[in-house]
């Protein structure tokens, strides 16, 4: 039940590591990429609209994929042992 805000604890204790923030790791060239895509179709606007994605939007895709993974994982061990989704998470876990 707690596993997304430990999960997000995780992600801090990164960031601390490094000094950086996930966000400033990826947002340059997120930016360039959307730049150089909308340019091959043929976008002539205001660089001023395209931003790449806020550190909140990385943290959510993080804890997306570590916790969809997580409940597939203990989807399967539940299904193989035959147990209920919560004793499979509890022995999983163990």
């Amino acid at each position: 039940m707690n596993g997304g805000g430990v999960t997000c604890s995780y992600f801090e204790w990164l960031k601390n590591i490094d000094h950086v923030s996930p966000g400033k790791m990826s947002k340059k060239y997120e930016e360039k990429s959307q730049k150089k895509l909308l340019e091959i179709m043929g976008y002539t606007g205001d660089d001023k609209q395209i931003k790449g994605a806020e550190e909140i939007d990385i943290v959510y895709s993080g804890l997306e994929e570590i916790m969809t993974s997580a409940v597939r994982e203990n989807w399967n061990y539940s299904v193989k042992k035959n147990l209920s989704f919560r004793d499979a998470c509890l022995g999983n876990g163990i």
